[in-house]
């Protein structure tokens, strides 16, 4: 990435929190409508001996999650790409079933493997495989036909095709998924922890709520921003080196 880019990036960071730390001392607004940001890092600062342990958790439960929800996604999407009429079968019921929201498994997922990591993982599992499905089954199909008729001018079947044009064509849509799919994983997985959890950032977020810990609840959720951040940028650093040409 450009360091000017960094640097103003930086700079824009600085600015919002100074206007932001100007704003409610200025305005006198109490803390349950917006604390201070130096409120947010001292009461993270803290109590950093509980928030570093729900931290990694959480990291432990949407990294998982996240890995094998991308690879579940591409091998099925790979899979219908090479059978189209599984694919008018399947595709329908997959979007369906990707159209409900989060909330509404979360309970289920609770029920059936219970309140601790692996309900969380199942579940960012589930949505970023579903995430990731999508966009690399639409890159594997939007093919160049010429490009297709060529290869099998040369006596290449299914696979080859699969493998020597279809997947290298998707690999920025599959990129652009996984990039989406840093952000759905977080959310999931604090979502999910918010409703039924042991440890994590979720339930350090809701039992602040029923402490009315407010600073409590901004210093996790910065914890939760950090780590989706990170999370974020590994990920399109990856994908500025493998899809270079984009």
């Amino acid at each position: 990435m450009n360091r000017a880019v960094i640097l103003r990036g930086i700079l824009g960071a600085v600015l919002l929190i100074g206007a932001w730390e100007f704003s409610v001392r200025f305005f006198a607004l109490p803390q349950w409508i917006l604390p201070p940001p130096s409120g947010i890092l001292a009461t993270a600062w803290s109590g950093r001996a509980a928030l570093l342990p729900a931290a990694a958790m959480t990291a432990y439960e949407a990294l998982s999650g996240y890995a094998i929800g991308a690879v579940l996604g591409v091998g099925l999407a790979m899979l219908l790409a090479l059978a189209a009429p599984l694919r008018a079968v399947l595709l329908p019921m997959v979007v369906a079933v990707n159209s409900i929201p989060v909330a509404a498994y979360a309970p289920l997922a609770l029920l059936w493997f219970g309140t601790g990591a692996l309900s969380k993982i199942i579940m960012v599992a589930f949505i970023v495989g579903f995430t990731v499905f999508l966009n690399a089954l639409d890159g594997l199909t939007r093919v160049d036909p010429a490009a297709i008729a060529l290869l099998r001018s040369f006596g290449a079947g299914r696979l080859r095709l699969l493998w020597t044009l279809r997947l290298p064509a998707a690999l920025p849509s599959i990129a652009t998924g996984l990039r989406i799919s840093t952000v759905r994983a977080m959310i999931v997985t604090l979502v999910t922890e918010m409703l039924g959890s042991q440890l994590g950032l979720g339930w350090t977020i809701f039992q602040a709520v029923l402490l009315i810990d407010f600073l409590q609840v901004w210093a996790a959720i910065l914890v939760a921003s950090i780590i989706s951040l990170l999370f974020f940028g590994v990920v399109s650093a990856i994908e500025r080196r493998v899809v270079f040409w984009r």
